[in-house]
C-alpha cells in the first residue's frame, strides 16, 4: 500500500478544518475513530483535554483524506472501503460506554451536592458539556438504545436518558448552545429530590396511598431547594428542576402553571421526562406503546409542536421496540435511521437462534409490526435481552 508520512502537530497549532490522528487507543478518547475531522471549537477543547502534547496532522482542509489508521507512528495506509457494520458496532459500543460514564459521573455529582456544592457544580458543568459535544459530533444525530444490567432504571440513568431526549428536541428546534446546556443540567438534576423520599415509597410497585403520592410530588421542591442552596446553578436550570412536572394545560405540579408561563426549555424536559418515565418506571415496556400512550392520554399536556418533534426523533419504531420482520424473524430496534421503517436491529429467529446485527435498508426487509414481549419464545427473550431497562444516548455514527 502507498505510504504517507505523518507530521506531528502541537495542540496549540490546532485549527478548524484540519484532519488529525490521535496518538491514543480508541478506548482512551471520546471520539469514534482515532482520525478526527476538526469542525468545531468544542472538538479542539476536547482534544486539548486528552493529556497528549501533540497529534498527527493528516490534512489541513476539510477534504476527506483517503487514509486509515497508522501501521507505525510515522506512516499510514490508504483507507479501505468503509465497513458499515463494523462502524455501527463501534458506534453502538461507544454510545454504551459514554452512557455508562455519564451515569457514573452523575452519581458522583449527586454525592457532592450537599457536601461539596462547588465541586458538584463544576463536575456537572463538565458532564453537560460532554453531552453537548456528543450531540454536536455529527451533523444529523440519531438515537441508540443503551442500558445497564439492572431491570430497574435508577434516578441517574433516567436523568441521562431524559437529557439526551430533551437535547435532541432542542437541537431539532435550533436552540442556542446555552439553552441546550441548561436543558442538559436541568435534566440531569430533575429528579435529584427523589433521593429525599424513602426507597420503600420510591420503588413501590403497587398502588400508592394519597399520602405517598403527596410525598412523591414534593420531589421537585426538594430538588430545587438542594440546588438553590448553593447559589451556583442558573435560574433556567432551577426552573427545570422545580417545574419538570408542569403541563401546558395546567394539570401539573407543584404550581399548576399553564402555557407560556412554562419556559420552552422546561416544556421540553417535561415532555422528555413524561415519555421516558413510562419506560424507566417499568409501567410500559415497549417504547412504541409508550409513544402511543403519550398521544392518547397526554397530548393535551404538551405543546403539539414539541410532540411532533419527539415523534420525528424517535421514529415509528423507537429504539428498544420489539418487532416482527417481513422475513419472519424477531428483532429489537437498536438505532434510529433516516428510513424510519428500516432501522438497524438486533434480530434472531423465532426460537432465539442466529442472533445478529442487521441493516434492514440493505436487505430490502421491513418491519411488519411491533409485538409484545409476552408473544416471544424464551429463546427470543434471552437473545434480544427483552428484560433489560431501556435508555437512550446519542449515536456517533456518520451517515
Amino acid at each position: 500500500m502507498a505510504k504517507v508520512p505523518q507530521k506531528k502537530l502541537l495542540l496549540s497549532e490546532l485549527q478548524l478544518g484540519m484532519t488529525v490522528k490521535l496518538p491514543l487507543s480508541w478506548t482512551n478518547h471520546p471520539f469514534l475513530f482515532n482520525r478526527v475531522e476538526v469542525n468545531s471549537d468544542a472538538q479542539i477543547e476536547m482534544i486539548r483535554g486528552l493529556g497528549v502534547t501533540y497529534v498527527f496532522l493528516l490534512s489541513e482542509s476539510n477534504t476527506k483524506p483517503n487514509i486509515a489508521k497508522a501501521d507505525t507512528e510515522d506512516e499510514i495506509d490508504i483507507e479501505p472501503e468503509r465497513d458499515l457494520k463494523a462502524d455501527t458496532r463501534k458506534a453502538i459500543r461507544l454510545s454504551q460506554k459514554r452512557f455508562l460514564m455519564s451515569v457514573n459521573n452523575c452519581r458522583d455529582v449527586y454525592g457532592k451536592v450537599v457536601s461539596d456544592p462547588e465541586g458538584a457544580y463544576r463536575l456537572s458543568a463538565v458532564l453537560a458539556q460532554d453531552l453537548l459535544s456528543h450531540l454536536q459530533e455529527v451533523d444529523t444525530p440519531f438515537l441508540t438504545l443503551v442500558g445497564m444490567d439492572e431491570k430497574e432504571v435508577s434516578v441517574t440513568q433516567h436523568g441521562v436518558s431524559v437529557a439526551v431526549l430533551a437535547m435532541m428536541i432542542g437541537h431539532a428546534l435550533d436552540l442556542a448552545p446555552k439553552e441546550l446546556g441548561d436543558i442538559a443540567l436541568g435534566s440531569l438534576f430533575h429528579d435529584i429530590g427523589k433521593l429525599k423520599i424513602p426507597e420503600a415509597i420510591r420503588r413501590k410497585h403497587g398502588a400508592l396511598t394519597p399520602q405517598e403520592i403527596n410525598f412523591i410530588q414534593m420531589h421537585p421542591n426538594f430538588g430545587f431547594d438542594m440546588l438553590n442552596r448553593c447559589g451556583l446553578f442558573p435560574k433556567e436550570v432551577l426552573n427545570i428542576v422545580l417545574h419538570h412536572h408542569e403541563f401546558v394545560d395546567g394539570s401539573g405540579f407543584p404550581d399548576g402553571l399553564t402555557g407560556n408561563k412554562i419556559p420552552i426549555t422546561t416544556q421540553i424536559v417535561s415532555l422528555a421526562n413524561d415519555y421516558d418515565q413510562q419506560l424507566s418506571g417499568q409501567q410500559i415496556m415497549s417504547p412504541k406503546i409508550a409513544l402511543g400512550f403519550l398521544f392518547k392520554n397526554h397530548a393535551s399536556k404538551h405543546a403539539e409542536s414539541l410532540i411532533s418533534v419527539l415523534v420525528k426523533i424517535l421514529g415509528i419504531y423507537p429504539p428498544g421496540t420489539i418487532v416482527k420482520l417481513s422475513d419472519g424473524c424477531i428483532a429489537k430496534v437498536i438505532m434510529t435511521t433516516k428510513e424510519v421503517s428500516q432501522p438497524q436491529v438486533w434480530a434472531c429467529k423465532e426460537d432465539g437462534s442466529d442472533a445478529t446485527l442487521r441493516f434492514l435498508i440493505h436487505e430490502g426487509v421491513t418491519i411488519q409490526q411491533a409485538i409484545k414481549a409476552e408473544e416471544l419464545t424464551e429463546g427470543a427473550i434471552r437473545s434480544l435481552q427483552v428484560d433489560k431497562g431501556i435508555s437512550f444516548y446519542f449515536s456517533s455514527l456518520q451517515t
